[in-house]
């Protein structure tokens, strides 16, 4: 079975095509990096407004059944900055652990990454992390926290995902 992996990202202006959407395809380039199983994007770009993202994780989740799903953009302090408080309406449990963990591998770049808020949930069926909006911090914390993932979606119940361990090594308790 194909795993489903949503994509979203949450920004006004590439929603309007004021400009491209690197983020998303910087999410995109790197699964392609780190799966070795068989895996298609679901990607939606959107408006930095709650209630469309919360539709979108939700869609993502429940209809499309994606194991699965990362977002980009909307994590920080700015009014419109609302990815976080969406993923917390839709999930049944947090994560607190990935947004801890992103923050601490970020702060080794950028004294800012404190300003960060992003957070991970679950959803059914379904890991929900939200990331940062640069194309080279998300590769940063999806590094970090990637090889904790495989393993939450087989806790969860969702597809087996193997990885190109010359990229990225899952950890799975050995039985």
């Amino acid at each position: 079975m194909k795993a489903k992996i949503g994509i979203i990202t949450a920004s006004d202006r590439a929603s309007a095509g004021v400009y491209e959407d690197l983020s998303g395809q910087a999410i995109i380039d790197t699964m392609k990096d780190y799966l070795s199983s068989e895996w298609e994007p679901v990607y939606r770009v959107i408006a930095d407004i709650q209630e469309d993202i919360e539709h979108a994780m939700i869609a993502l989740a429940d209809d499309e059944d994606c194991c699965l799903i990362v977002t980009t953009g909307g994590t920080g302090p700015a009014k419109r900055d609302v990815t976080p408080e969406a993923t917390e309406n839709v999930c049944d449990k947090m994560m607190p652990g990935f947004g801890e963990l992103m923050r601490q591998v970020s702060l080794q770049y950028v004294p800012t990454a404190i300003l960060s808020r992003q957070t991970a949930g679950i959803r059914g069926q379904s890991l929900i992390i939200n990331l940062p909006g640069k194309p080279k911090s998300i590769r940063e914390c999806l590094d970090a926290v990637f090889p904790a993932v495989p393993y939450c979606i087989d806790l969860i119940e969702g597809p087996y995902l193997e990885c190109n361990e010359d990229v990225i090594k899952p950890f799975r308790p050995k039985k």
